[in-house]
């Protein structure tokens, strides 16, 4: 999950004896987080006294919702062409420089506003000055509010180009965890973003690769 400089062979190893576990709650909110849900913004240590684990079985079938709901961004050309379902999944193509990450400001401000939720934002696979990027554009926007940190609406969760393929693999499983607390314990509405499914699939066909498996035949 992080650099392996310095390890050797025959070094201690110690079993926690649980799963990946990573902080969640309005403490993670305007902070960024790796895969290890270590805040890496320099903004000091995060309050961990809740945490839950990344790895859980999903939700039974018939605990979910068939109720069809429309999600209402407030953008008109989105809920009048291409209106989002509540509890959906919706991918944002476009070019660099097409208004992608303006169009989620927009989606993170307006669901925090008009539905009082918050947002998740996992990069995947980020190079380190897209990532610096999106988190000052967040900071321009108001989405993080450095003056009161706890009046954010978002938290970040970063698993960059330049780490391990386990770390980009898993970052998302992070950010997923992150937002099913405000969904599951604050029942709140909330957004997960995650940029971009490509280097996630990069990823698992990098770990395949090194466990020496053919992904086309094992899958990624």
């Amino acid at each position: 999950m992080s650099a392996t400089d310095g390890l050797t062979r025959g070094m201690e190893v110690i079993d926690k004896g649980a799963p990946l576990s990573v902080p969640v709650g309005g403490a993670t909110l305007g902070r960024i987080f790796n895969v290890l849900g270590e805040p890496v913004d320099n903004l000091g240590p995060v309050d961990t006294r809740t945490t839950s684990p990344i790895h859980r079985s999903a939700p039974a079938f018939i605990q979910l919702d068939t109720k069809l709901s429309i999600f209402e961004t407030g953008i008109k050309v989105v809920d009048l062409l291409d209106p989002y379902r509540c509890g959906g999944k919706i991918g944002i193509f476009g070019g660099a420089g097409m208004g992608k990450i303006v169009l989620i400001m927009e989606l993170i401000n307006n669901i925090a506003k008009a539905h009082g939720g918050v947002s998740v934002f996992g990069g995947v696979g980020e190079r380190t000055r897209e990532g610096n990027d999106i988190y000052i554009e967040m900071k321009e926007y108001g989405v993080i509010n450095e003056k009161n940190i706890t009046e954010s609406k978002v938290a970040l969760v970063y698993g960059q180009m330049n780490e391990p393929p386990r770390a980009r693999m898993r970052v998302g499983l992070t950010a997923l965890t992150m937002a099913e607390y405000f969904r599951d314990v604050n029942q709140q509405d909330v957004l997960l973003f995650i940029d971009n499914i490509f280097r996630f699939i990069q990823a698992g066909s990098e770990v395949s690769a090194l466990l020496g498996r053919i992904p086309s035949t094992v899958g990624y």
